[in-house]
Parts: C-alpha cells; structure tokens; sequence
C-alpha cells in the first residue's frame, strides 16, 4: 500500500516548483489533493497530468479574506475529509532596509506567515477527525538570509517560530502535528526565470560553483517533495514541531574548498 493512501490533503502554490511536486509525489503515494493558484492555466494542466478523479482546483489570492475557508470548504466538500495541509504558497520578493516599505513588509508577513497559520486555523476541525497534519514550507533564508531577501527572511523566520509553536500546542491538544521544511537553493520555475533575467544563460544550473552547491549542482523540487511525503505519512509518527533544514552543507561550522574563490550567480 503506498504510504498516503486514501488522504486527502491541501497543497497551496501547486501549480509551480515545489508545491507542484509535493502534489504529485502526493497523488503517486496514494493521495486526492486539493489544488492551489493564482494561473488558471497552469492549474487547469496540473490537474489534467494528476488526473481529475486524483486532484480538484481552487484559484484564488490567499490574501482574500476567506481564502482560507475557501479552501478547507472545497477539499471536504470534493474528497469528504481533510487529512493534511502543505503552506506552500509564498510572496518572494526582494528587499532591504533601505528600500522595504510597510507594504511590501507587511506583505511579505501576510502571506508568509499568517495565512499559513489562517489555514491551519480553519483546517483544525476536520484535521482533528483524522488525527491529520500540517507542513509549512519554509526557506534556510528562516536563519538570517541575505541582505537584498530581508523580509522575505524575517516572515520565513516568524513561520518557523509559529511551526515550532503550534506543533507542541496542536500535538497535545488535538493530536495534530505540524512540521516545516526548510529548502536551500532549488531549481524551480521561478528560479531559472531568475536567473535567465540576471543574464545567466540557460543551462546555469548544470555548472554551479562547489563552494555553493557541493554536489555541482543544486536541488531538485523532487527532493523536497520526498522529504515532505515522509512528513505527511503515518510512517513519521508523533514527530512534530520539528524544522527540518534541506540543503547540501551546514550552516555553521562549513569548510569550504580552499580555491573557492569564484564569485557565485546571484540568489533571490
């Protein structure tokens, strides 16, 4: 049997990177998922290559005021119950001190940090029927980040603290657990248009510098989704309120090559 079998479970951002990825190891390991985006299109293909009996289609801002209802709302009413929650869905974006207004500030903790915590809030019910869980994605950027990623930074950090928060509350209150994954440096999307727009050429991501990317390359969204199907899955058990850091070196105590000397393509 495979390991997700018969759940039902919310991703949001899924019809990109690694939410998309998360979906579909989901659906592979047994699942029915819930959808979630701001493309029509591209949800409309997400769910054809899932397949419409395995995945239904929410398209909304999850800065609308009853997104998070919306949500819970239309997974229980397509699937009958609701086992899991995946917080994807993030506002990325640059930003410094010098040139971070309240709005963008304000942004940036809005959709990182407390729509998560809005969803899990209006999930609770149902995710308390089947003793369920939730799993924020968050970023390593959560311990500091770079200097131009100071707000998406900080909300990353607030989600983690809400993480660690709510996975002792919910595990000992509703048996619940709530758990985060932390990525470093992926190959999405978003990320690749990134760097194309920096000037990189294509094919960037096949030759990056070992002192950044041990391995000479970095990750893959499969990867992550690996490590969150695990999370998802009766097979973790009581774990909870845990944070758990995907990358290809530490981020204390690093020894990096002694020619390390090449200047990296720039992250956002």
């Amino acid at each position: 049997m495979n390991r997700l079998e018969n759940k039902v479970i919310i991703v949001t951002g899924s019809v990109t990177g690694i939410g998309k990825a998360i979906a579909k190891r989901a659906v592979e390991e047994g699942a029915r998922v819930l959808l979630h985006g701001l493309e029509q299109d591209l949800g409309e293909a997400t769910r054809a290559e899932l397949g419409a009996d395995k995945a239904a289609l929410v398209i909304k801002d999850l800065a609308d005021e009853d997104a998070a209802e919306v949500l819970v709302k239309a997974a229980v009413e397509t699937f009958g119950k609701l086992d899991a929650v995946v917080n994807n869905a993030a506002q990325v974006g640059q930003g410094n001190i010098q040139d971070t207004d309240a709005q963008w500030f304000r942004r940036m903790l809005e959709i990182n940090c407390v729509v998560p915590y809005l969803i899990t809030r209006a999930a609770l019910p149902e995710l308390t029927k089947t003793q369920g869980s939730v799993l924020n994605i968050g970023s390593v950027n959560a311990w500091s980040g770079e200097p131009n990623l100071m707000p998406y930074s900080v909300s990353k950090g607030a989600l983690m603290t809400l993480t660690r928060n709510l996975g002792d509350t919910l595990m000992r209150e509703n048996l619940v657990r709530v758990n985060q994954i932390n990525p470093g440096w992926v190959l999405t999307e978003n990320e690749a248009k990134r760097k194309r727009e920096h000037g990189l050429a294509d094919d960037w991501y096949k030759d990056v510098p070992r002192v950044y990317a041990p391995a000479g390359r970095i990750l893959w969204p499969e990867e992550i989704a690996a490590c969150a199907c695990w999370l998802l899955a009766d097979e973790c058990g009581p774990i909870s309120g845990q944070v758990f850091d995907l990358e290809q070196h530490p981020f204390i105590g690093r020894n990096p090559p002694k020619d390390a000397t090449t200047v990296p393509p720039k992250k956002t």
